[in-house]
């Protein structure tokens, strides 16, 4: 098996921090290594390094001697001419950009592209060429999920060796055979896939608190025996005090980011009615095709609705309709008088780049630095000097949970989420999507992400190439195994749930009467039960780290009785998840 590229003791280092110190690492033929770590961890500037475009503070890179490199940067260069010019001459070229839905712009100017198009078309140029060595940078941002499926497999069947960064956790899992996890300086490597890596992170961290309540009991009793005076005619020995002293004194490494947020925002109420489109459709040139044509559905309160289809099938463009950012040319939107939107957008906000970061968050009518904001720029780890620093400062992934950090300060009961895993590390899409899970409001998302689609959301819906939308029985794993069909039946209304307790069958797109109930279907009520798990398990767990290490008599008790009635209560939930879940079966 031949070696593409071997680092060996590298180190990097910021003018603030380093970024890792003696990583080594080696890629052969067949391996395939995701690299993670929070924003800023130095993941990009690893690849840089694997790729030959930056050389490391320390340490040596050696290559395999004739062992071609292809490296999509995470804003990619592309040379000047065109589309087709820049992919590459010959057939695999053309076929990889036609997949890439870049086949039509063939004879386009490159300098007129979007960043989407351009990540795209330099994409589409590594591929065809079939380097010895595949470095990747955000691969999937700017792909419709058909795409990254399809990309998903052709790294699958890749004979050279690849390394990735991804925020994409089903092609980690699907694709590497080695993790590196990057955090504050140091490299983890984890041998097997994404699931591998959480467990054995998972299992390194119950070593770590293990050995701090150690420690913790240890230093207890050094200091009781420091505490007590020395017998007569007697002395404690320097060395020991001295030890005892490092023993009380050392602390463990802090954790780059707290796992318990604390996300709990106060929202309006919302009431019964969310919002509703009847026979929308929209085009951006009256004498232009509809990008969107006799759209027809409703969301409730509390329900979690996921939009999926191709890029350029008006995705976005549902969004900006429902957030009252653009017109219907025909039907109407309708919501309810106490919706208050929050709007995500793809593309991010037009944040002013001189504007400090707690100044945004307080908005136009609060002054910045109360109580509350700061507990939120905390949650979302904007700590030390990073609340006074300027918009223009800030990385790539920092502006971006700056951006929704701004959308949730403003406390909206209805988030329109566009794409919001693009630019977001692994750890922050894990926080969101616990916020998710208790967050009373009601949510529509449009992404690409896999796994942010089946824990975050109830339904999913699809717009097609027409500019219908159709409801998806099954979720998004039904949409992704006949997506391409021929003659698809396709459903063109689309509505809640009809009320079918009278033992009929509601026609299509038939709505409940005015004031009539609509009963959840049993797969929100499994999501609720989930969620209420999730809180409880969490409880739990906190009780129980809280408990070690704990000597005073009567708080033990206490917690002990609460830790007791947190159990009963995850397994009270457990058991009505299993016989809510048989029941459906």
């Amino acid at each position: 098996m031949a070696i593409l590229v071997d680092l060996e003791a590298v180190t990097v280092r910021r003018s603030d921090r380093t970024l890792f110190d003696g990583l080594s690492l080696t890629v052969s033929d067949g391996d395939r290594v995701g690299i993670v770590g929070i924003n800023g961890a130095g993941k990009s500037t690893l690849l840089r390094i694997v790729a030959g475009e930056e050389n490391p503070d320390e340490g040596t890179v050696r290559r395999g001697s004739a062992a071609s490199v292809g490296y999509l940067e995470q804003v990619p260069r592309l040379p000047p001419g065109t589309v087709g010019e820049a992919a590459g001459a010959g057939w695999e070229a053309r076929a990889v950009l036609d997949r890439l839905g870049m086949g039509p712009f063939a004879e386009v100017d490159c300098d007129v592209l979007s960043g989407g198009q351009r990540k795209r078309v330099a994409l589409a140029a590594i591929l065809a060429r079939s380097p010895d060595l595949l470095i990747v940078d955000e691969p999937t941002n700017h792909l419709d999920i058909p795409t990254v499926v399809w990309l998903q497999e052709r790294l699958l069947e890749w004979r050279g060796g690849i390394v990735i960064v991804s925020h994409d956790r089903h092609l980690l899992d699907k694709v590497c055979t080695k993790m590196v996890e990057l955090d504050r300086g140091h490299a983890y490597y984890h041998d097997g896939s994404y699931s591998a890596y959480l467990e054995s992170r998972a299992a390194r961290e119950e070593r770590a608190a293990s050995a701090e309540a150690t420690r913790r009991n240890l230093a207890r009793r050094e200091l009781d025996w420091l505490r007590r005076g020395a017998p007569a005619r007697s002395r404690k020995p320097q060395a020991r005090i001295d030890a005892a002293v490092e023993l009380i004194t050392t602390r463990p490494e802090a954790a780059a980011r707290s796992s318990r947020l604390g996300l709990a925002l106060g929202t309006p109420r919302l009431g019964t009615k969310v919002a509703a489109c009847e026979n929308v459709s929209f085009s951006y040139d009256p004498q232009g095709p509809a990008v969107l044509r006799n759209v027809t559905f409703s969301i409730g309160p509390g329900e979690r609705l996921g939009v999926v289809g191709a890029n350029g099938s008006g995705k976005t463009t549902l969004l900006e309709l429902i957030a009252g950012l653009r017109t219907p040319s025909a039907g109407r939107i309708e919501t309810g008088p106490t919706v208050s939107v929050g709007y995500y957008s793809q593309t991010g906000s037009n944040l002013d780049a001189q504007a400090r970061v707690r100044d945004l968050v307080a908005g136009e009518f609060r002054a910045p630095g109360s109580p509350e904001d700061n507990l939120l720029m905390e949650s979302f780890w904007f700590t030390g000097e990073l609340p006074f620093a300027p918009v223009g400062t800030l990385s790539g992934g920092e502006r971006r949970r700056l951006q929704l950090l701004v959308v949730l300060a403003a406390k909206p009961n209805v988030l329109l989420l566009d794409e919001p895993t693009n630019d977001l590390d692994l750890d922050t899409l894990r926080i969101l999507e616990d916020f998710l899970d208790d967050w009373p409001g009601a949510l529509i998302a449009v992404s690409h992400d896999r796994a942010f689609l089946e824990r975050g959301t109830d339904r999913i819906v699809a717009l097609d190439s027409t500019g219908s939308l159709e409801e998806v029985p099954g979720g998004l794993s039904a949409w992704l195994s006949y997506v391409g069909k021929p003659q698809r039946q396709v459903r063109r209304d689309v509505t809640a749930p009809s009320d079918t307790s009278s033992g009929g069958e509601s026609p299509k797109g038939a709505r409940p009467a005015k004031g009539q109930r609509i009963p959840k279907p049993v797969g929100r009520e499994l999501r609720d039960l989930e969620r209420r798990l999730a809180r409880a398990i969490r409880e739990r767990d906190l009780l129980a780290e809280n408990l070690l290490g704990m000597v005073d008599h009567r708080q033990i008790a206490d917690l002990s009785g609460k830790l007791a009635d947190a159990s009963a209560e995850v397994d009270m939930l457990e058991n009505s998840w299993l016989e809510l879940a048989e029941s459906a079966e």
